[in-house]
Formats: structure tokens, C-alpha cells, sequence
């Protein structure tokens, strides 16, 4: 298992060598605030609300003391407002409070604010600061599973048991690759099975499409000669991969289905 889930690692890597995180941001405060705005909605829709809120609040300081309603109306797209608005307000006070207004480096003390889990403190640790970390998501948490990595459901446990597969070096690039997967190709109820590269090495092959026309017509984004969830990547970010030539997910408008 352990050899073949690194081998899956090393063709994904040559499948998504541009792999990356797909929320625009341009600091750690404002991945931290779009990675908890991401929950339950795509992460197009957070890029297309996150500048107006970042206009209206660029600091921790200016969201610490946004009037609760105006938060709530700019953030209304993305789902579960009034919750993510007290939870964007909580965190931005702790930020203030208990951290001189600057994002932890540190998953110990992301986890101590509201509305932030591992998960989250995993994919700004990883993104923001260089800090390897496995993000388990519900795409990563499917993905493994059906892979036959992990039975494991609690994310926590799928993390620790991913993390021993893996050197540390690994993680947060295996965690992207593993999404961009799951969004793109191996799809919830209907993955697209023959037209996915990795089939061979798939214990969970014909759980889908297996007919090669029927299964490139499943494909998303740019595997399925559509743009990505990016508005605004930035052109040279640290450790961030280049995009592919010819065009893919960078920089261009809308998304294919989620």
C-alpha cells in the first residue's frame, strides 16, 4: 500500500506539476479568513466575494471593528453568513488581542482561534509560513479512502495516518495534488475513471465511468478545457508552482461545474 500510494503521489505530481491553493490571497490574514469562508461553497465563489471584503477590511484591526451586518452583506455569497461573520469577527479579535494583529505561525495557536481547525491552520501553515502540513478536506478525505491509504473517517486520524506514508517534505504539495484530483477528475458520485491517468494504480477503478468519451465528458476545469476557480493568482508567490503552458487554471474568469 505504502509503495503504491507513493507511486500515486509521483504521478499526480507529473499530472498537477502547477498544483496550488486555489483561494486568491495575498498575506496569511487573508488566506486565513478565505480558508474559513471556503466552507460549504467552491472556492470560485469565495475569490469572487474576497475583494470587496478585503477592501472594506484589510486588517485584523478593521474587521475586529466591522459592524456585524455590513460583514454579513459582503460575505452573504459564500453560505452560513451569520456563523462565518461571528467566526471572522472572533478570529480578527484574537489576531487584535492575543497576537499583535499578525497570523500565527504556529498550529497550536491558529487552532485556539474561532472558527479554525486544523484543516484550516494546516492549509495556512502550509501556504502562508512553508510549514508542511496535510490538509484533509472532504475531496482529500474521499480521495484517500478509495485509495485504500486510510479507513479512517475523523480527519484528525486521517491526517496522522497520511502523515506516516509520507515524508514531511511531501505534505503540503501531496495535499494539493490530491484536491486538484478529487475536483478535476475523481469526482464524488461520478468519478471519471477512463479518462483518469492514475487508473491502473487504482484499487477503486470502475466505481465510475469507465468508457473513455463518456468519461472526458465528466472532466472539470482545465482537464475538461474549462478555467479554474482563480481570479487573481499571484505571479510569483512563494513556492508556487508555474502555471502550464498553453493556458490552465491561472488567472482566467468563471469555473466549469463544481
Amino acid at each position: 500500500m505504502v509503495r503504491r500510494a507513493r507511486r500515486i503521489n509521483r504521478e499526480l505530481a507529473e499530472i498537477y506539476p502547477y498544483a496550488h491553493p486555489e483561494l486568491d490571497f495575498r498575506n496569511p490574514f487573508e488566506l486565513l479568513v478565505a480558508t474559513v469562508l471556503s466552507a460549504q461553497t467552491t472556492d470560485l465563489r469565495v475569490n469572487q466575494t474576497t475583494p470587496a471584503l478585503f477592501a472594506a477590511y484589510p486588517t485584523p484591526e478593521d474587521m475586529a471593528a466591522a459592524v456585524p451586518e455590513e460583514l454579513e452583506e459582503i460575505i452573504r455569497p459564500t453560505g452560513f453568513f451569520r456563523a462565518k461573520a461571528r467566526s471572522l469577527m472572533g478570529l480578527s479579535q484574537a489576531l487584535r488581542d492575543n497576537f499583535g494583529g499578525e497570523v500565527p505561525g504556529r498550529i497550536e495557536d491558529l487552532v485556539t482561534l474561532p472558527g479554525v481547525g486544523r484543516k484550516t491552520a494546516n492549509v495556512v501553515l502550509g501556504n502562508a509560513f512553508g510549514v508542511p502540513g496535510i490538509t484533509v478536506d472532504t475531496h482529500f478525505g474521499r480521495l484517500v479512502r478509495r485509495w485504500k491509504w486510510t479507513e479512517q473517517e475523523d480527519p484528525e486520524k486521517v491526517e496522522a495516518e497520511i502523515c506516516a506514508i509520507f515524508p514531511k517534505s511531501e505534505w503540503t504539495m501531496l495535499s494539493h495534488r490530491v484536491v486538484f484530483h478529487g475536483r478535476r477528475i475523481c469526482h464524488a458520485r461520478k468519478p471519471a475513471c477512463g479518462a483518469c491517468p492514475i487508473a491502473p494504480l487504482c484499487p477503486a477503478y470502475g466505481e465510475g465511468e469507465t468508457d473513455p468519451e463518456k468519461a472526458r465528458k465528466l472532466l472539470k476545469y482545465e482537464k475538461g478545457g474549462q478555467p479554474g476557480q482563480r481570479l487573481n493568482p499571484p505571479p510569483d508567490y512563494p513556492g508556487l508552482p508555474a502555471p502550464p503552458l498553453g493556458g490552465g487554471p491561472e488567472g482566467l474568469p468563471g469555473a466549469g461545474p463544481q
